[in-house]
C-alpha cells in the first residue's frame, strides 16, 4: 500500500479470503506492494492550492457535456469501527436508511419465504455466500465488496470493470432494448439513459439465486433495477438503487449507496481460485 493520498487510497481486501474471512468476522488488511502500476498518477486531478486533490471540484465533463462517470471507485459505506489503517466496506445493504415507496422504514419488505431464508443464512454465518466460493460480484452487490470498480464511459457504452476475477459488466446508451427472454445473468443486462446530468440504468435479466449483501438478501430472476448514478462532484458517486422484485419482496425499495474516487494507482489482477485453499474450510 502506497502512503501517498492514504485518505484516497482505501486499504482493500482481496480475493476468496476476504469474503470467507468476512462471513467468520476475522478481517485482514494486505497491501498493494507487488502489483503493477500502484503508484501511478491519476491524469486532470483537480488540485487545491496546497497541491492535494480537490475532491470537492466540480465533476468533470465527457464530451457531450454529461458528467464523466470514469474512474476507479471505493465503497463509501465503511464499517462503524474504520479507522486510517483498517478501511472496509459494510457488504450489506443500509437497511436502516430503506425507502419502501415514500416511507422510510427499517429493513427490507421481505416475501415470507425470503424472510426465512435470509434468517437462516445469518443464523448460519452466511456460509453459502457464492461471492465466498469464488462466484461472480453480481451488482448491485458490486458496490459494497472489498474490491476496486473502474468505470469507462463511451458515448454508447458504459462498462464497469471490477477487480474480482476480472470481472465486467456492460451498461448500453445505444438505444438498445433490454433482452425480452435473455440467458439469466449474474448481473443481468443493463441499458441506461441520461435524465439531465443523472445516469439512468435499467437492468433485467438476472439469475435466481443471487445475493444482494451478506446478509443473504435474495434477489430473482423476477427481479427489475434501476441505478439511478450522479457524481455530485469530482470525488464521489452517488448510486440510487430501486429494486422491483415481487418473487423476493412485496413492494419495491430503494437504498442509496456512496463511492469515493480512488487516485494515483490501478486495479490489479486478482484471480479468486489460484493458489486458493480455504473454501475446504467450510462444513456443509
Amino acid at each position: 500500500m502506497t502512503q501517498r493520498n492514504r485518505s484516497i487510497h482505501a486499504p482493500r481486501l482481496i480475493g476468496a479470503a476476504v469474503m470467507l474471512a468476512a462471513v467468520i468476522g476475522s478481517l485482514g488488511t494486505p497491501h498493494r506492494t507487488a502489483a503493477q502500476w500502484v503508484d501511478y498518477p491519476t491524469a486532470n486531478v483537480p488540485r487545491n492550492a496546497d497541491g492535494t486533490p480537490n475532491l470537492a471540484a466540480p465533476a468533470p465533463r465527457a464530451p457531450d457535456g454529461k458528467p464523466d462517470l470514469s474512474g476507479i471507485w471505493w465503497s463509501a459505506e465503511l464499517v462503524p469501527e474504520c479507522s486510517e489503517k483498517d478501511c472496509i466496506p459494510q457488504m450489506n445493504l443500509p437497511i436502516d436508511q430503506t425507502n419502501i415507496g415514500r416511507t422510510l422504514k427499517k429493513g427490507l419488505p421481505y416475501q415470507p419465504w425470503a424472510a426465512e431464508l435470509v434468517a437462516e443464512r445469518m443464523a448460519n454465518g452466511a456460509k453459502d455466500d457464492p461471492h465466498a466460493f469464488c462466484l461472480p460480484p453480481n451488482f448491485p452487490r458490486a458496490y459494497s465488496l472489498p474490491q476496486y470498480l473502474k468505470i469507462a464511459q463511451m458515448p454508447k457504452l458504459t462498462i464497469m470493470l471490477h477487480e474480482f476475477n476480472a470481472s465486467y459488466r456492460q451498461i448500453f446508451t445505444d438505444g438498445r432494448p433490454l433482452p425480452k427472454d435473455p440467458l439469466p445473468a449474474w448481473s443481468g443486462y443493463s441499458t441506461a439513459h441520461w435524465d439531465g446530468d443523472t445516469f439512468v440504468v435499467e437492468s433485467s435479466g438476472f439469475r435466481d439465486d443471487l445475493w444482494l449483501d451478506l446478509s443473504g438478501s435474495p434477489m430473482t430472476s423476477a427481479a427489475r433495477v434501476r441505478e439511478r448514478i450522479k457524481r455530485p462532484n469530482f470525488g464521489s458517486l452517488e448510486i440510487e438503487v430501486t429494486v422491483d422484485d415481487p418473487k423476493a419482496y412485496t413492494r419495491p425499495w430503494t437504498v442509496t449507496l456512496h463511492q469515493n474516487i480512488v487516485l494515483d494507482t490501478e486495479l490489479i489482477e486478482e484471480t479468486c481460485l489460484e493458489n486458493e485453499r480455504d473454501t475446504g474450510l467450510f462444513k456443509k
